[in-house]
């Protein structure tokens, strides 16, 4: 799965960085492809590394050369793109990708900057014969404001699908600098931004 957005600072290695510790702690053997100059989502993966449910990480700034050192037994494949690319900088990771996910922060310019990204995607052949599924995360959300309903308002309009509504927390922040994430703890506080989850984890199995 590919994690994309020509917008920067909209969550995308945290949500990356997630669905990756999700699938190596339901046991698979999963590996984390950061195609991001910046390299945060690797140095998860390194502080990670200790754990039973560690994740592989691979350097995608060069486009396909990953792939020949992808283990031949793995399990689940998550690309967090770089930031700023468009789907034509993407092409690489769309033609093997089963589903595109594109975070989006509850702000107006944060919504018309990512229009351009999703116009490009939908150019896409893959995307246009619908054999590549997009889908929105509407991230660091804070249902209680005006703002952040407006947007999801707004974004149940577009023409691909909110796939999950991840609230706001510094938690995110402090687990990321750990090499870990929500699904690595089972308190009461916790398990209810695991529930935010579901609903994106659910479409992307889908």
């Amino acid at each position: 799965m590919l994690v994309a957005s020509s917008k920067g600072g909209v969550g995308k290695t945290t949500i990356a960085t997630h669905l990756a510790a999700q699938a190596a702690l339901d046991g698979l053997r999963t590996a984390l492809v950061d195609a991001d100059p910046q390299g945060s989502a690797t140095r998860w993966a390194q502080r990670r590394a200790g754990l039973e449910s560690a994740v592989l990480p691979l350097d995608g700034t060069r486009r396909k050369a990953w792939r020949r050192m992808l283990p031949e037994d793995t399990q689940r494949v998550v690309i967090d793109a770089a930031a700023g690319a468009m789907a034509e900088d993407l092409d690489a990771f769309l033609e093997i990708a089963d589903v595109a996910l594109v975070p989006v922060q509850p702000s107006m310019l944060d919504i018309e900057a990512t229009v351009p990204f999703l116009d490009s995607l939908a150019r896409h052949p893959r995307v246009r014969r619908g054999e590549l599924r997009v889908g929105l995360v509407a991230n660091r959300l804070r249902p209680w404001t005006q703002a952040s309903q407006q947007a999801l308002d707004l974004l149940a309009r577009w023409p691909y699908p909110l796939a999950a509504q991840l609230r706001d927390s510094q938690a995110y922040v402090m687990l990321t600098a750990l090499g870990k994430s929500m699904f690595d703890y089972h308190s009461q506080q916790i398990r209810e931004h695991q529930a935010d989850w579901q609903p994106l984890l659910k479409w992307v199995r889908r």
